[in-house]
């Protein structure tokens, strides 16, 4: 048991820490809610400090803003949905006992360490390339007409791009949690008479909702930000501007700092929303 003296001294520890971490978090975000109220384009040399809740209403009422909600989340569903099942099924085949198993999970854990402009750039030139592709020769291999990847499936492309690098993840968490779960209980399922379906749906599903439940929350607070995919391969265009990416086009492209601040401060409120409700709804499993 810790006393009070033991637990003074490690808050007292933790407190340079604490402190840096909260000056290296405040300090951009004060400056962004200073920006998000002034009419700053510095290439036009405009300094106003007289906007107000200008820019917000600007970026809330724009075209641009509604389709990149809808896009962020079509886009974090999508990864989600294959990460999870993707998740789900090679935890199973990496439960069961094969030859080379510490070689085969350590290479299906590998694409998580790989950096995504690098992982962005391999699909898009060695797998999605129209000509060159491995995706392209295969379709002509088929007899098919070859697809432009990033042209004609730009949203799927992304998707697919992400959802390869985050599948790892996904597979270590979850298999963790099959890894966990007693042998004899399910040897003992299998001896009164339940299928593999069965011991799945009622025995192995319910034990990994916890993991489930994690890798959803962690993945969905990484992917709310999605940026070098989408700027290594459509550059946002062909629907595939995020709200992320909207805010980097206000600042970088249109060097409106000021739009572009209200741009992403209303991004950090929306996805606190959407971290709270996932918490309300899908954190339940937490406390089971």
């Amino acid at each position: 048991m810790a006393t009070q003296h033991s637990r003074s001294a490690a808050r007292l520890m933790m407190a340079p820490a604490v402190f840096l971490l909260l000056v290296w978090m405040l300090i951009p975000l004060c400056l962004t809610l200073w920006f998000s109220v002034l009419d700053y384009r510095p290439l036009r040399g405009t300094f106003d400090c007289c906007e107000g809740f200008g820019n917000y209403t600007r970026f809330l009422t724009s075209s641009s803003f509604q389709s990149s909600v809808i896009t962020t989340l079509l886009m974090v569903g999508g990864i989600l949905l294959i990460t999870v099942i993707g998740g789900i099924l090679l935890a199973l085949l990496l439960d069961q006992p094969m030859w080379g198993q510490g070689p085969v999970r350590i290479l299906v854990i590998a694409p998580f360490f790989v950096m995504p402009t690098v992982s962005a750039l391999v699909w898009k030139n060695m797998f999605m390339n129209p000509v060159n592709g491995l995706f392209a020769h295969l379709w002509e291999a088929m007899g098919l007409q070859p697809l432009d990847w990033l042209s004609q499936l730009p949203l799927f492309s992304i998707i697919l791009i992400v959802a390869w690098m985050w599948l790892p993840f996904a597979t270590l968490i979850l298999l963790t949690s099959v890894q966990s779960l007693s042998s004899e209980q399910l040897e003992a399922a299998e001896m009164d008479g339940a299928g593999p379906f069965s011991r799945f749906f009622y025995m192995i599903l319910p034990h990994m909702a916890r993991a489930i439940t994690v890798v959803i929350l962690i993945q969905t607070i990484f992917l709310l930000s999605i940026f070098a995919e989408i700027f290594v391969t459509t550059g946002g265009a062909f629907g595939t501007r995020t709200l992320t990416y909207l805010v980097y086009q206000r600042v970088i492209e249109s060097q409106n700092v000021g739009l572009g601040s209200a741009g992403g401060i209303i991004a950090v409120i929306l996805a606190n929303i959407i971290a709270l409700v996932l918490m309300r709804v899908v954190g339940k499993n937490l406390d089971a």
